[in-house]
């Protein structure tokens, strides 16, 4: 399934990327823990991975990808890289001027992101100093998922995907700078942030020249193209970066709670955010221009199997991922997390909020396997009225829930939200019959809840069993955890084939479809 190839190679990569991710908060958490320099970077380094996650990781493609790859099936090559050179000179002009006047304000900009601090120097400081550090890390960002987005429409999915693993190879750089050299973590990681973001941006356009995808610097003009494009891009960045904006909100409640908030929300993030970008964020990415193609050929029952088998595969491997995380979210804090700066107690914290972000997995995968069905359909208003609704469905709820369970609560709002945007999601798509369930979706759903559900029985009493080992040194805690990870997954495959949630076979072609070539 060609599909399937494209999200597993983005989602062997994404995998490599968090597996990266992880060891870099590993070093964060013994070095930082969740003190005042911990949240002070975090928050600074907030608003440009807001942007990176907003732009690499889907919303700036929801825009640009179906009308690049539908001047690419109508009016060929030349036509569809004339369009990205227009593309280009706006979108470079436009970040030079607004990373200039970010830097500039940039202590209004902390001062909205974490009105908590402003009456706590050791925060705020700190906090300025390191955004503006890792401010030009966003313009680079962008301008990688513009490359991004026109490599992917012929069908290249490699080097954009991979990516992201040289941010977290310079930042676990940066940390073993600041331990043996520096002692200013916080500063080697912010001044390390950027570096990353121009090796990235180099690395992109060395694709791009493999690929021959050769653009010129224009002079921005605000062409008919260009015009429709950004009338698309407000609300396709906001409906595809909901998630990202209920987070931003999450980390401005959470900066009015004590110290170590931000961070533990961030360690529970950085925990489900790894089966999120191996699953949803790759299908989405592989979706999203099969899609449009498949829709301007006109084979519209064509993109609802497509569809279909998104869902199907989304669910079959997050629906075990979260109840995994639902059912051990303790032991999984603290044998990664647990060393140095980082204390018992700040797992504690961090373990709730991995469960609460956890009962949202499935719903985060959905929506990002939902929104292409109206991208590549140019209809961004739809997702964009759904997101306001979650986005004010969101805030409302942390604002009400951080009073009674502190961080928890705005981690189980996030949730809340994103199965209502998942909802919400379904109901448009099935309503105007772009997508329906189809027989095999429905019959292979409930067995798929039904074999993750045996799994975190299994996990659960493998924990009374792990106990003593868990609670031991460095590498009885590490076995313990990774033979529970092992054989709760081999029970999720026992159970899935057993119920028949999928074939033995499929499992076969699964593993084996990052194989296939996927680089046109």
């Amino acid at each position: 399934m060609a599909l399937l190839r494209a999200a597993a190679t983005v989602g062997g990569y994404t995998m490599a990327s968090r597996v990266l991710g992880f060891v870099r908060d590993l070093a964060f958490a013994a070095l930082l823990g969740a003190g005042p320099i911990a949240d002070a970077f975090l928050v600074a380094f907030r608003l440009p991975n807001l942007f990176r996650r907003l732009f690499a990781e889907g919303a700036f493609a929801a825009a640009f990808v179906p009308m690049f790859s539908g001047r690419l099936q109508q009016d060929g090559r030349r036509a569809a890289l004339a369009f990205g050179e227009e593309v280009m000179a706006v979108l470079f002009a436009a970040l030079l001027v607004f990373t200039a006047l970010a830097e500039a304000f940039m202590p209004i900009l902390v001062a909205v992101l974490a009105p908590g601090f402003l009456d706590q120097p050791e925060r705020f400081g700190p906090a300025v100093l390191f955004s503006r550090l890792t401010f030009p890390y966003l313009m680079c960002m962008a301008l990688l998922a513009f490359f991004a987005g026109i490599l992917n429409s012929f069908y290249r999915f490699a080097v954009p995907s991979a990516a992201p693993i040289l941010l977290n190879v310079v930042l676990i750089a940066a940390l073993a700078v600041s331990a043996f050299w520096t002692g200013a973590p916080g500063l080697a990681l912010a001044v390390g942030v950027c570096l990353a973001g121009f090796g990235q941006l180099a690395l992109i356009l060395w694709d791009m020249r493999r690929a021959r995808l050769r653009l010129r610097l224009r002079r921005p003009r605000l062409t008919r193209g260009v015009r429709r494009l950004l009338r698309q891009l407000v609300p396709g960045a906001l409906s595809a970066g909901a998630l990202q904006i209920n987070l931003l909100i999450g980390t401005m409640i959470a900066s009015l709670l004590p110290t170590g908030a931000v961070a533990w929300l961030h360690y529970a993030d950085r925990i489900y955010q790894l089966p999120l970008g191996v699953v949803g964020i790759a299908l989405g990415t592989a979706l999203l221009p099969r899609l449009t193609r498949t829709l301007e050929a006109g084979d519209t029952r064509g993109a609802s199997d497509e569809m279909n088998r998104a869902v199907e595969i989304a669910m079959l491997l997050a629906l075990p991922a979260a109840a995994a995380l639902i059912a051990m979210p303790h032991a999984v804090a603290g044998v990664l997390f647990e060393r140095g700066a980082f204390t018992a107690a700040d797992t504690e914290a961090t373990a709730a909020a991995i469960a609460a972000f956890a009962a949202g997995l499935p719903a985060f995968v959905l929506v990002r396997v939902l929104q292409p069905g109206f991208f590549a359909r140019g209809d961004m208003r739809t997702p964009f009225r759904i997101t306001v609704v979650v986005v004010v469905l969101n805030t409302g709820l942390s604002l009400a829930l951080y009073r009674v369970i502190g961080h928890v609560g705005i981690a189980a709002a996030t949730s809340a939200a994103a199965w209502a945007n998942t909802a919400l999601l379904w109901a448009a798509l099935r309503r105007r019959d772009h997508c329906r369930a189809d027989k095999r979706l429905l019959s292979r759903l409930p067995r798929a809840a039904g074999a993750a559900l045996i799994m975190a029985a299994a996990l659960l009493a493998g924990l009374e069993a792990a106990d003593t080992w868990l609670a031991g040194g460095e590498a009885r805690r590490i076995a313990a955890l990774a033979a529970l990870c092992g054989g709760g997954l081999g029970v999720f495959v026992l159970a899935a084939i057993g119920l028949g949630a999928v074939r033995a076979g499929e499992i076969r072609r699964l593993l084996s479809s990052g194989s296939g070539r996927t680089e046109a």
